[in-house]
């Protein structure tokens, strides 16, 4: 009885990764490796902001007609500091984006190359036997494509926990997330 619940399950993670979305994923879960890690560069962006705003907040405060000179001088500092953030963006932007591609890549792996491997593998295998003549003709349909005659197949077994996860997923939505909307009347 292992098999029809592993199948379910696994149908459920996929279906909640589909419902997620796989760019959501990615951001929470770079988010969480820039958190755990560290990353120094991430940590030095952080600084240049800071001080680039800082910055900017006294360029503002100082007047370019009475004080040029300390005006001009903050005005190369804040250059300097833009230009090394706009450095160190392009660098975290390039290290973000191939981190996505990797976690992307597992994702499409979880969420299609599982069932895939699923199916291959418990091709000949029933989930479960229906019994017999409760479904007449519709038997065959049902182990279809190698399980045998009476059973219900694998990859039947995912179609239909693969809908039933999806109805049950549009009717929570619709009815339980989804703000009520205010009636107008004329």
């Amino acid at each position: 009885m292992y098999l029809p619940i592993t199948i379910f399950l696994l149908v459920l993670i996929t279906e909640s990764i589909l419902f997620l979305g796989y760019s959501y994923i990615t951001a929470i879960t770079y988010d969480l490796y820039v958190n755990i890690t560290k990353d120094k560069s991430v940590i030095k962006q952080n600084k240049l902001k800071r001080e680039a705003l800082k910055l900017k907040a006294e360029l503002t405060a100082t007047s370019s007609q009475d004080e040029f000179a300390r005006w001009a001088k903050l005005r190369r500092k804040l250059d300097k500091s833009v230009s090394e953030m706009e450095k160190l963006n392009a660098d975290i932007s390039y290290s973000k984006t191939a981190f996505e591609l990797k976690v992307k890549s597992v994702l499409w792996f979880l969420v299609h190359g599982t069932q895939l491997i699923m199916v291959m593998w418990f091709r000949k295998s029933p989930v479960f036997y229906l019994p017999p003549g409760w479904f007449g003709p519709a038997q065959r349909i049902l182990s279809w494509p190698f399980a045998p005659i009476g059973s219900v197949s694998v990859a039947v077994w995912f179609a239909a926990c693969r809908r039933m996860i999806k109805a049950i997923a549009l009717t929570l939505n619709d009815f339980v997330f989804t703000p009520p909307t205010d009636k107008v009347t004329a």
